[in-house]
C-alpha cells in the first residue's frame, strides 16, 4: 500500500507537466459549484531546487460535500452562494545543499507534508466579498513520502539525488484552522478589479496572518457576482503583494509535539515579517481553466535567503 500510493503522487505530479499551495482566492475563481482541479507548483521553473521545493493538490468541488460534519465547525453566513470542497496535498522542502549527507547548518531542514483539507467558500453578491474557511488534518516527517517522492523524481530527471532526508523534520500531526475574507473595493465593467485580503491560520503546522490586496486586470469573470451573470470566457493577469506575520512554522521549527527532529530553525532565527508577491495570468474557457502563477517571497530565516517558484493549474467543470 504504501509504494502504490508513492506511485500515485509521483504520477500526479508528473502528469501536472513552505508554504502551501494557495486557490481559493477570488482571482482563481472558477465559476461552478461542480469542478476539480490540479495545482502544482516546483521552484525548478526558476532553475531552483531549495526551500518549498514543489507542492502538489487536488482540489474538488461538489455540492454533495455539504454533508461533509467538518462543515459546521466553519462560518456559513446567510444569503450567501456556498462551495464545499476537499483537498489532498502534498509539500517539500529541502535546504540549498540537498545533495549532502550532513545537516546544512544555517538553512532550512529538511521537511515534507501531507494534508487532508476539507474548505468552504461563502460568496456574498451583495457585500461583494468572500469568507473561504478550512481545517487541515495529516502529518509532517517521513510519513508524507517527502524523500520517496523526490528521489524518484530526481532519478527520471537525472538530477542530482538528494541524501539528506534522513535529517528532515520527525513526525507529527497537522491540525490546522484557516479563515480568510476578501472585499472588493473597486471594479470596472469586466475589465479591471482591485480586492482586499486578510487571513488567518492556527494550528500544529502553521500559526501566522497576512494582510494585502489582489487586483485582476483583462476580461476578467467577477468572481463576486451571481453564476448567471459571469462569462465564459475570460483571459486576465493578477497579482497580490502580501505581508505575511509568522508565529510558527514546523517546517522549520518542528512539530509541537515531537520535539526530536535532529535540526530545526530556533525561534530568534524565524523571520517575523515576510513579503511576498503573487501573479500569473488565467484562461477560461467555458469549462475550462488554465493558469501559470509565480511567487517571490522574502527570506524565511535570518540566515536563508529569498525564494521563488512557480506553478500550474488546471481545472475542469464537472
Amino acid at each position: 500500500m504504501r509504494s502504490i500510493f508513492i506511485l500515485i503522487l509521483i504520477l500526479l505530479q508528473q502528469q501536472s507537466t513552505a508554504q502551501k499551495i494557495e486557490s481559493l482566492g477570488a482571482f482563481r475563481d472558477i465559476n461552478s459549484d461542480r469542478y476539480v482541479r490540479v495545482n502544482y507548483e516546483n521552484d525548478l521553473f526558476y532553475g531552483t531546487d531549495k526551500n518549498y521545493t514543489q507542492g502538489l493538490n487536488l482540489e474538488l468541488v461538489l455540492p454533495s460535500i455539504r454533508k461533509n460534519p467538518i462543515n459546521h465547525l466553519f462560518y456559513q453566513p446567510k444569503l450567501s452562494i456556498i462551495r464545499y470542497g476537499l483537498i489532498v496535498e502534498h509539500n517539500s522542502f529541502t535546504p540549498d545543499r540537498y545533495d549532502l549527507e550532513e545537516i546544512q547548518y544555517g538553512d532550512r531542514p529538511f521537511a515534507s507534508t501531507l494534508t487532508f483539507k476539507s474548505f468552504l467558500i461563502a460568496i456574498d453578491t451583495l457585500k461583494a466579498s468572500r469568507i473561504t474557511s478550512s481545517l487541515s488534518l495529516g502529518v509532517i516527517g517521513p510519513n508524507a513520502f517527502g524523500n520517496e517522492v523526490q528521489t524518484v523524481i530526481h532519478e527520471v530527471t537525472e538530477s542530482s539525488i538528494p541524501m539528506g532526508w534522513k535529517n528532515q523534520i520527525k513526525n507529527d500531526i497537522v491540525i490546522n484552522y484557516e479563515i480568510g475574507y476578501e472585499k472588493q473595493l473597486l471594479k470596472y465593467r469586466n475589465l479591471f478589479s482591485l480586492q482586499t485580503n486578510v487571513n488567518g491560520e492556527l494550528g500544529t503546522l502553521l500559526t501566522n496572518a497576512s494582510v494585502g490586496f489582489n487586483t485582476a486586470f483583462g476580461i476578467i469573470n467577477a468572481p463576486f457576482s451571481s453564476t448567471t451573470m459571469r462569462n465564459s470566457f475570460a483571459l486576465y493577469i493578477y497579482a497580490q503583494p502580501l505581508i505575511d506575520i509568522i508565529g510558527y512554522d514546523a517546517t522549520l521549527q518542528g512539530g509541537l509535539f515531537n520535539r526530536k527532529s535532529p535540526y530545526t530553525i530556533s525561534s530568534e532565527r524565524i523571520e517575523r515579517f515576510i513579503g511576498r508577491l503573487n501573479f500569473g495570468i488565467v484562461f477560461k474557457l467555458k469549462s475550462v481553466y488554465i493558469e501559470y502563477s509565480s511567487t517571490i517571497q522574502t527570506k524565511s530565516i535570518s540566515t536563508g535567503s529569498a525564494s521563488k517558484w512557480a506553478g500550474i493549474k488546471l481545472g475542469i467543470l464537472l
